[in-house]
């Protein structure tokens, strides 16, 4: 098992090596463990920040406890993951456009500059029917960004079903800023890197994590699936991206909290290298 202590030093280094993202922790990412812990690890490991996915765990849409955890953790918010799982169907009302609008609350309090926003379910229907023009409104009168994440169709092994309206795919739609989650990508049957090209400047925000393009959403490690995530931060880093970098990955297979520090602390450390590489000047792209 890698030293913590060293994997705070080899951090401080790649973090004076001059990558410009702010690369951040998802809550998410810490589960079955609570908020709070996402907290903790992120502050102990030396994150920059952390992203508040609101909903699965229920303290995590109580704005208070919220500004308690990250005064005492010393640890900032760069962004809100919006209610917009089935999982969450209840939090913060049923009111979609509610549950956005609080979410722009929440980023505002904490001091976050990103609110991350799912498509509407096709049953969603009058949701869906105004939701570029509501999320241009969003970004125009909030004061935080609203970035909408790529999604996949629900694949089964007969016809694909189109669960996302207008599309899960937000290439071709007028959306201002754009949320890139790569195991979206890999579900997708897509390529992240040719997200980032199509995108350019509409790209705010990265979901790091990877997938082997299976029917389910994997979110498995950064390097483990077929998306090219580490090259993906070189280039991010040779377009001077300044967007947030979080890793949203999935841990369960850690059977406990040092496993789970341990595998947290080496992705940090891999992400920060790997934006080292990726930056001009750097002894790889000389």
């Amino acid at each position: 098992m890698n030293d913590i202590n060293t994997l705070r030093r080899d951090d401080a280094e790649n973090r004076q090596s001059g990558a410009t993202s702010m690369v951040a922790l998802s809550t998410s990412s810490v589960y079955p463990e609570k908020t709070s812990s996402g907290f903790e690890l992120a502050a102990n490991l030396g994150y920059d920040g952390i992203e508040l996915m609101v909903g699965i765990d229920p303290s995590a849409s109580d704005v208070d406890a919220m500004v308690s955890l990250q005064q005492y953790h010393q640890v900032s918010v760069v962004s809100v993951h919006a209610p917009c799982l089935l999982v969450t169907t209840g939090t913060w009302g049923r009111d979609p456009w509610e549950k956005l609008q609080r979410s722009g609350e929440a980023a505002q309090r904490l001091g976050a500059d990103v609110v991350v926003v799912h498509p509407p379910f096709r049953w969603q229907r009058d949701y869906a029917t105004g939701f570029v023009d509501g999320i241009r409104r969003l970004n125009q009168e909030s004061g935080v960004t609203f970035a909408v994440e790529n999604m996949y169709p629900w694949r089964t092994p007969g016809v694909p079903f189109q669960a996302y309206m207008p599309s899960w795919d937000p290439t071709e739609l007028d959306y201002e800023f754009l949320t890139l989650d790569l195991s979206h990508a890999s579900t997708a049957q897509q390529q992240s890197l040719t997200y980032v090209e199509k995108w350019g400047d509409r790209l705010k925000h990265v979901h790091l994590t990877d997938g082997a393009g299976s029917l389910k959403d994997e979110h498995l490690l950064p390097g483990e699936g077929d998306q090219r995530a580490f090259a993906l931060l070189e280039e991010l880093s040779r377009r001077s991206f300044s967007g947030h970098i979080v890793l949203e990955v999935n841990t369960r297979r850690q059977r406990s909290r040092a496993e789970r520090e341990e595998v947290l602390g080496g992705c940090l450390a891999d992400m920060r290298r790997h934006l080292r590489i990726g930056a001009p000047g750097s002894e790889s792209a000389q």
